[in-house]
């Protein structure tokens, strides 16, 4: 399989652009270059889901992008936008995502598929509570230039 080598910048240049502080604890094991500039759409995720910002969660995904959230398939940005603005303006207002990768792998030079371990914390959560423990599976390609989520699918780790 081989490994991508030309990246849409350094994760480093990806973050500023949208104005999200790099954590580089983050990345854990995948540390090169082309690893940690896919990670940083998770960490984009992360960041509008703590603004809970619907507009920018809905960009980072490419315009047919797809959300399974709980038993929602939602299959367009704009879905994925109106969905999270009512989530935002209801159960998930004041609610963070946390998370780390799990495994980073290139399937070609511009589709990569994340495996992350994480959860929500709602608005008054220290932590992420055993019933909202997830993994999640990201297809993440580069159009344009830009690394932007194709497929984000969660399942919950308890059943």
């Amino acid at each position: 399989m081989s490994t991508k080598s030309v990246s849409p910048g350094t994760a480093t240049e990806i973050l500023a652009a949208a104005g999200v502080e790099e954590d580089h604890a983050f990345y854990g094991p995948f540390t090169s270059e082309d690893e940690k500039a896919v990670l940083t759409v998770p960490q984009r995720i992360q960041a509008a889901w703590a603004a809970n910002d619907a507009d920018i969660f809905a960009e980072i995904f490419t315009e047919n992008g797809s959300l399974l959230m709980q038993d929602n398939q939602l299959t367009s940005r704009e879905e994925i936008r109106s969905y999270m603005a009512e989530g935002f303006e209801g159960v998930y207002q004041g609610a963070r995502v946390t998370g780390w990768p799990l495994s980073a792998e290139f399937l070609n030079d511009d589709v990569a598929m994340v495996v992350t371990q994480g959860g929500i914390m709602l608005a008054d959560d220290t932590e992420v509570a055993p019933a909202r423990q997830i993994r999640a599976t990201w297809i993440i390609v580069n159009q344009d230039g830009q690394w932007r989520l194709f497929s984000h699918q969660s399942s919950p780790i308890q059943g």
